[in-house]
């Protein structure tokens, strides 16, 4: 079975996540990052399920959608590794740190 890993990258992204929530209600702001963490439980098991990204051009580089947030993956043949999450209104096309190599 695959193992998924979370880039340093998207960690921050989930930190940044949760203390924007925070500023209104901690406690979801918490809860939400667990269920957004859980997004990717099914991955080792079906690592395919996520749609591939528009905005990437290589089928390796997929994502997953909880309310409105994007986790982005890459698929290699041994690892799914997380490099990014962030809120689906964020315009990745042309911007430098989307995952397309």
């Amino acid at each position: 079975m695959m193992k998924v890993i979370w880039s340093e990258g998207a960690l921050l992204d989930l930190e940044h996540i949760r203390d924007y929530i925070a500023q209104d209600n901690p406690v979801y702001a918490n809860m939400f990052v667990e269920r957004l963490l859980k997004t990717t439980r099914h991955l080792p098991r079906f690592p395919q399920s996520g749609r591939q990204m528009p905005e990437a051009k290589d089928p390796n580089i997929r994502e997953v959608l909880y309310q409105g947030y994007r986790i982005v993956y890459r698929l290699s043949p041994d690892l799914i590794e997380v490099v990014m999450a962030v809120h689906g209104s964020r315009d990745l096309g042309g911007q430098e740190n989307t995952p397309s190599d």
